[in-house]
């Protein structure tokens, strides 16, 4: 596994935090990593989550990143499920996110070189 440069995210934690901030836009501050990947499928179309705790070890490195924080669900809101992990984005989350969106934005489509079509 190749090893990632300081400062940099893999493209999973990029996605996840653009799905957050947007979700945040709609007002849901808080989400729990089902609906967030829930999102991330209908917003990329994303197969990045392919095994179950792909997801779960991203918010993690996240949290520990400091983009963003967490929380167990109130017991009192569960009637007779398990309990969930709240996430919320940071604020430190929300510009890293911002600034990802307009990068993607910037990017020019790839040219194709003469005579290839």
């Amino acid at each position: 596994m190749a090893r990632r440069k300081p400062g940099t995210l893999l493209p999973l934690e990029t996605e996840i935090l653009e799905a957050a901030l947007s979700m945040a836009g709609s007002g849901e501050t808080t989400f729990h990593g089902f609906g967030l990947a829930k999102v991330i499928r209908e917003q990329t179309g994303s197969r990045s989550l392919t095994a179950h705790g792909t997801l779960y070890k991203a918010l993690g490195r996240l949290e520990e990143f400091g983009l963003l924080t967490s929380r167990w669900e109130d017991p009192a809101a569960v009637e007779g499920r398990p309990r969930r992990r709240l996430y919320e984005l940071t604020g430190q989350g929300a510009q890293v996110a911002r600034r990802s969106i307009a990068d993607k934005a910037a990017r020019p489509f790839p040219r194709l070189a003469p005579g290839s079509a």
